[in-house]
């Protein structure tokens, strides 16, 4: 079964709105996984907008499940791994400033930096996933950089589902089959929703994990956060 790891970004950002510790982010990753979701996900950025750097550190005993840290590889970024070492460590490409991620790596012109910082990662034990395009040339490329997955970044499928769900796919079932065949397994996420996650899944059975915030924040303000969680499960099953 691909695995649902629920990015916890929003509710830290409704923590912050506030300034106290209402909704306690500590709580919200047991419940999660209390509720059936099998991975936590952060992306703490330098200016701790959701994720602080405090978050980091005390979500670490708490996860039972899978702890996947997403972001750029600099040199604030490697210590949190070097020093929480999560399973999973989730390479993107974006600058600090952006508001979300919004591109994937250039996995052939960024491969000596990519093998280098995924070396050093993977010298912790940690696994590595590289944030790619649906881009059937940058999935291969992807194979020489030490990563042991690539995510498939799903915007574009997001945001083409409704016109045309089939051409939406088509590059993204082309990128993964790259991918496998450069000896990679396949992570997916970026506005995966309950609308399109499941033909996304049913088009590529061999995901090994979908990583959504946004959206699962959004439909738990309607219908509660364990519902909604067992609402993703069931369209992956």
């Amino acid at each position: 079964m691909t695995k649902l790891s629920v990015n916890i970004n929003k509710f830290a950002t409704l923590r912050n709105a506030r300034g106290g510790n209402n909704p306690d982010l500590l709580k919200v990753a047991q419940d999660c996984q209390r509720f059936g979701a099998q991975g936590i996900t952060i992306h703490p950025r330098p200016d701790q907008r959701h994720i602080t750097t405090a978050d980091v550190y005390n979500l670490k005993p708490l996860i039972t499940t899978e702890y996947n840290i997403e972001g750029y590889p600099d040199e604030r970024f490697l210590k949190f791994i070097s020093e929480v070492k999560p399973e999973q460590a989730t390479l993107v490409p974006d600058p600090p400033d952006v508001l979300t991620s919004n591109a994937g790596w250039n996995t052939k012109e960024k491969c000596s930096f990519l093998q280098d910082v995924i070396g050093k990662i993977k010298e912790q034990g940690v696994r590595v996933s590289i944030f790619v395009d649906p881009d059937e040339e940058m999935s291969s490329a992807a194979g020489k950089t030490g990563a042991d997955r690539v995510e498939l970044y799903t915007e574009a499928y997001a945001r083409e589902y409704a016109q045309d769900k089939e051409m939406a796919i088509l590059p993204y079932k082309k990128a993964a089959q790259a991918a496998l065949k450069a000896g990679l397994q396949l992570n997916a996420g970026h506005d995966l929703d309950l609308t399109n996650l499941r033909y996304f899944h049913q088009n590529i059975p061999e995901l090994k994990e979908v990583s959504i915030g946004h959206a699962l924040v959004c439909d738990a303000i309607y219908m509660g956060l364990e519902n909604t969680i067992q609402m993703y499960l069931r369209e992956l099953r």
